[in-house]
């Protein structure tokens, strides 16, 4: 093999190799932070950008990722309702969710989809850093524990993934009709979903369920 040769294949395996990475957050300086970190600090040159759920989902089938950051909401819903199809459709998508979400509500509910990597926006920049630079590098990372020993235990922890989908338009004071046709569910099962999203809460009413969502810090 003549040096000529050897460099067209080391630049061609770098290629296939070079992570893709798309940052689907609806924050656009969340996005330029990560972005310029990526670019600046790990030399990551194909870098995509979404910031709704239905954006994610044609520039997944647009473009082939090897990487995909994404916060838990999103412009149009929650990324909750997306997740089943990207896990099973992409398998070999990275998948880091990187949120402000309490990570003892959702890091519970992504584990449910076989996701355990799951980054608060809440840590320092240094240890967030840190993280995003194990996950694109392919490193190691522990594995998070998504239940705190020294907080009181959280309302919302008990909920299932379909329930914390629920929650989030029910937060923005949807009602049962109009979530049902967002989400292309019956209008009684909505209804049995946020039956017992008020008994696991022990929410009495709406304001008591955003007075909850407030104190612990959901956002929706």
């Amino acid at each position: 093999m003549t040096a000529d040769n050897s460099l067209s294949y080391a630049s061609a395996s770098k290629l296939l190799t070079e992570p893709r990475i798309l940052l689907a957050d609806d924050h656009s300086m969340i996005r330029k932070g990560l972005k310029l970190y990526l670019q600046s600090n790990l030399e990551c040159k194909s870098i995509g950008e979404v910031s709704s759920c239905t954006e994610l989902m044609k520039e997944l089938i647009r473009e082939k990722y090897t990487h995909l950051i994404l916060d838990i909401i999103l412009n149009d819903g929650s990324t909750l309702e997306v997740i089943p199809n990207i896990t099973k459709v992409y398998p070999k998508l990275k998948i880091l969710v990187f949120s402000m979400q309490p990570a003892e509500v959702y890091g519970e509910a992504i584990k449910q989809y076989g996701l355990k990597q799951y980054l608060s926006k809440s840590l320092g920049e240094e240890e967030i850093y840190e993280r995003l630079k194990q996950f694109i590098l392919g490193e190691q990372i522990p594995d998070m524990e998504f239940k705190s020993r020294n907080s009181p235990e959280n309302p919302f922890a008990s909920l299932a993934p379909r329930e914390l989908e629920i929650l989030h338009y029910l937060l923005r004071g949807m009602r049962t009709k109009e979530i049902a046709e967002t989400i292309n569910l019956k209008m009684n099962t909505i209804s049995t979903i946020k039956t017992r999203i008020y008994f696991k809460t022990n929410a009495e009413n709406l304001k008591q369920l955003l007075e909850l969502a407030s104190l612990y810090n959901l956002n929706y």
